[in-house]
């Protein structure tokens, strides 16, 4: 395990925000950041070295990799509870516009149940 990946999950098990399953996913996302970090070229970090260059290298990793806008803002929160919990809450921006990340999902198209559609059939 590296460095990074053991302090977070050390800081994860500090910080016992939210419910069980908040705290899981969390540990999950940054865990995987700490990976997407190493994979980008950031070998030495540790838990207290997150910098806006590391948030800008994540981002543009998971643009190109395709993630989804909802994935990527659950991703984005996740970054942002770390730097409260090492103090530096300015080094990501508030909002996820600033990212270029919309802030309107389109919503997925309406699909009617079987029954539904079968119910108006018979109607007269």
């Amino acid at each position: 395990m590296r460095d990074l990946n053991y302090q977070l999950k050390q800081l994860c098990h500090r910080n016992r925000d939210g419910s069980f399953a908040t705290q899981a996913d969390r540990e999950r996302l940054l865990n995987l950041c700490a990976n997407d970090l190493a994979e980008r070229g950031f070998q030495h970090m540790s838990v207290d070295s997150l910098k806006p260059k590391h948030v800008a290298a994540l981002l543009d990793k998971w643009k190109q990799d395709g993630v989804s806008t909802g994935t990527i803002k659950n991703r984005m929160s996740a970054l942002r509870w770390w730097a409260e919990k090492i103090g530096k809450e300015n080094i990501i921006a508030r909002s996820n516009g600033e990212y270029g990340i919309s802030a309107i999902i389109p919503a997925a198209p309406r699909l009617h149940s079987f029954a539904t559609l079968l119910f108006h059939s018979l109607r007269p």
